[in-house]
């Protein structure tokens, strides 16, 4: 599995569209445990833009804090499953809680 987190000056974004970069993580099936991390540049944020380049990268999923809807929708449509409402917290920490399936959510701060 490979899990995108939207970062602004290295740490959760609140909105992944404002991201300055993209830490993209791999996950081993076998342990469920972080296999590797990269750091990305995204493209220039137009609409459809960010969910195809990171669905050509191979992300499954996208853990972010705040997404509109269209957003969401763009995701999905590129088989990229959206999580939303994530709070503080590390590229690791949150992908860590995500595999254990204890990843606190709350609102969507994003109203468009």
């Amino acid at each position: 599995m490979r899990i995108a987190i939207p970062l602004a000056q290295g740490k959760l974004s609140l909105h992944f569209g404002h991201c300055d970069q993209f830490a993209v993580i791999d996950t081993d099936a076998d342990s469920t445990k972080i296999a590797n991390r990269e750091d990305f540049a995204p493209p220039s944020h137009e609409p459809g833009v960010l969910p195809k380049w990171l669905g050509g990268m191979g992300v499954n999923v996208i853990i972010a804090s705040g997404m509109g809807q269209r957003a969401q929708q763009l995701f999905t449509q590129n088989d990229i499953k959206v999580v939303v409402g994530a709070s503080s917290g590390t590229p690791e920490e949150l992908v860590a809680a995500y595999l254990q399936d204890t990843l606190q959510t709350g609102n969507n701060i994003c109203d468009h």
